[in-house]
């Protein structure tokens, strides 16, 4: 009998890739496939329902993977394979005690979300979030020029932070080098750590050297926090890093500051930053990803705060980045099964 694999999201199979690579596998009845066939989320009762028997499932980031989950599955369970980068969402412990594999989508997503990270960069220092609000609200006619309208700050001179210096960290800075950056104060996992040469992704040391930049691992949160002109935090979500960017944090870094979030939204403390803008304590912020997500609505505090940006966690959201996560999620779940033709895992996580 073949391998029950289940998806828990439609996926339109003449846009992501994904999706043809699974109903392929079963049309040659290598698999035995279920999957949600309407558009958004899949109600929790049909997953719980339809996971039972599975040996691998795709599931998506507002999945909970939990004990309910997999006692729901049962013993046939082998892999979880989520269509993401991150899995906050996936008891891992949980996981693990089972014998289960965890498979993720890092690498697909890396481009589209240096560009999301670079343009809020743009959009929180040249206050191009009140501009917008200023022309859809009409007030444009009734704003007269004045010399210093609008005004936000340039990337020239100034230093940038990043916090989280992986892949998606490098190459959001990569984008940002040629704004006349002079230097550049980074934390790798560790504080302090210096960046090993098989962790330079993108030849940046050679490359800020060639700019005239200086490239220095941060050796302290203070250090990060009381240096930076511009502060990117592309780190993952973890116990250590939920809600290290509070009002202590915060309050360290300088008035004319722009913090930019295109991590996770519980990394920072929404009240400590709204405060911090709201008493000049910090020029502004750049935000694709917020606590709560997606419950945001337009009376939020950071909603209604001008000098925030906000987008609705739109990183990977190109259709090609799209098409390769749901390509990557189905490679590893085939994989993790033994599928001919899917012998190697995209990436795995170690539990």
């Amino acid at each position: 009998m073949a391998p029950k694999v289940v998806l828990t999201r439609y996926l339109d199979p003449d846009k992501l890739e994904g999706a043809a690579i699974l109903k392929k596998a079963a049309k040659e009845g290598k698999i035995d496939y279920t999957a949600y066939d309407k558009p958004g989320n899949a109600p929790r009762e049909w997953v719980l329902e339809n996971v039972k028997g599975a040996e691998s499932v795709v599931v998506m980031l507002g999945d909970k993977i939990n004990d309910e989950f997999l006692d729901a599955a049962g013993p046939s369970l082998k892999v979880v394979s989520t269509m993401s980068a991150g899995y906050d969402h996936v008891d891992t412990a949980a996981l693990k005690k089972r014998g289960i594999r965890l498979g993720t989508t890092p690498d697909a997503l890396t481009d589209a979300t240096a560009d999301i990270g670079a343009m809020l960069t743009l959009m929180a220092s040249r206050r191009a979030g009140e501009g917008i609000r200023a022309v859809v609200d009409g007030k444009w006619p009734t704003m007269p020029w004045d010399p210093l309208l609008l005004c936000g700050r340039g990337l020239q001179g100034s230093t940038v932070g990043v916090f989280g210096f992986g892949k998606i960290g490098q190459l959001t800075l990569k984008r940002l080098l040629g704004f006349g950056i002079s230097r550049v104060l980074y934390s790798t996992s560790k504080i302090g750590q210096p960046l090993s040469p098989s962790k330079d992704h993108f030849s940046l040391s050679s490359l800020t050297s060639s700019l005239n930049v200086s490239f220095d691992p941060a050796q302290s949160l203070d250090e990060l926090a009381k240096e930076s002109d511009f502060l990117i935090v592309c780190c993952a979500l973890t116990e250590e890093t939920k809600g290290i960017i509070n009002s202590s944090f915060l309050s360290k870094m300088k008035p004319s500051a722009y913090l930019i979030n295109t991590a996770r939204g519980p990394i920072v403390d929404s009240d400590a930053l709204v405060a911090a803008v709201k008493e000049g304590k910090l020029a502004g912020a750049g935000l694709d990803v917020v606590d709560g997500e997606p419950n945001i609505g337009a009376d939020h505090p950071l909603v209604r705060e001008q000098k925030i940006v906000v987008l609705p966690h739109i990183g990977s959201a190109t259709v090609e980045t799209r098409s390769e996560m749901s390509r990557q999620a189905a490679r590893n779940c085939l994989a993790g099964i033994g599928i001919e033709g899917f012998e190697e895992w995209d990436n795995e996580v170690k539990l």
